[in-house]
């Protein structure tokens, strides 16, 4: 893996794990319990005024388990169910509370759903029935059930489903930059040693510690030529004959600027030398 990729995954990772830390110490779970009870008081309030009555209580608000609410009354009520939907409505919305909810209106005697309803935040798909049938004067208690609890656990956990998803990323380039690592040093077999070099003729490549450098067909087979009788001298007819042989018109300079390619790829190593012996040919002289 590049140091350019890791600098990269470094600086990710410290981005999204202080985005995780604001996230987990700023959590809103209080504030939200808060304000659904706040907003349920105003629907308790609301619906009691719109049977005129303006000196009952609103007992506390409940929380009955999690994302689940209860809201009860002091005295008997009746109302009409298209009242407590637009209550409702209309109150969460000023407090942004989620729009998926399920209201469940219980009686006290006996803890039958005298009235229920969905809000799905998608009028096609909101089941509002009974709508204009006034519920009877008694005992109620109105539950409310927040449903979408998917977007809620992204919306707390983006920061470390994010942090998750950085990490399967790494793990995969790492593991996929090893294997190609791996296979470019692999062949072993094929392998011929020139130097502080590795030759692979079949691949057509040298490889000097972990630097690959890429041979052009005719550089490779020169250099095969070479490596197969180092510190010998090797004709220049023969060379031409080898590797120009069957590619038609050999021109004279073709043959000394492969020459030139090759010892500008092998510099690096100084007890590599490819001498020009001159009228004669040229050698590789690989000092031991």
């Amino acid at each position: 893996m590049s140091k350019k990729k890791i600098y990269i995954y470094y600086s990710l990772a410290i981005i999204l794990s202080l985005g995780s830390f604001f996230s987990y110490f700023n959590s809103d779970e209080n504030d939200f319990s808060e304000r659904v009870k706040v907003s349920l008081r105003s629907v308790g309030n609301q619906l009691l005024l719109s049977t005129n009555d303006s000196t009952s209580l609103v007992l506390p608000i409940r929380e009955i388990s999690s994302y689940k609410y209860q809201l009860s009354f002091q005295n008997n009520l009746s109302f009409e169910p298209s009242d407590l939907t637009t209550i409702i409505k209309n109150s969460f919305d000023k407090s942004s509370l989620p729009s998926f909810y399920r209201i469940a209106v219980f009686r006290c005697s006996d803890s039958e759903v005298a009235y229920s309803y969905e809000i799905k935040n998608d009028n096609a798909k909101d089941i509002i029935p009974c709508k204009g049938r006034v519920l009877p004067n008694t005992c109620y208690t109105v539950d409310v059930k927040f449903t979408n609890k998917t977007q809620k656990f992204l919306k707390k956990y983006t920061f470390l489903l994010a942090f998750l998803l950085l990490g399967i990323i790494v793990f995969f380039d790492f593991l996929f930059s090893n294997n190609k690592h791996t296979h470019s040093l692999s062949c072993s077999k094929n392998a011929i040693t020139i130097g502080s070099f590795s030759f692979y003729p079949d691949q057509h490549k040298l490889i000097r510690k972990t630097i690959e450098i890429n041979l052009s067909k005719k550089e490779c087979e020169l250099l095969a030529i070479f490596a197969d009788s180092p510190n010998q001298i090797i004709k220049r007819d023969e060379l031409s004959k080898k590797v120009w042989e069957d590619n038609g018109v050999f021109v004279g300079r073709s043959l000394d600027t492969y020459i030139s390619k090759l010892r500008k790829k092998l510099k690096e190593d100084s007890s590599i030398k490819i001498t020009n012996i001159h009228g004669i040919g040229y050698s590789l002289e690989i000092k031991e």
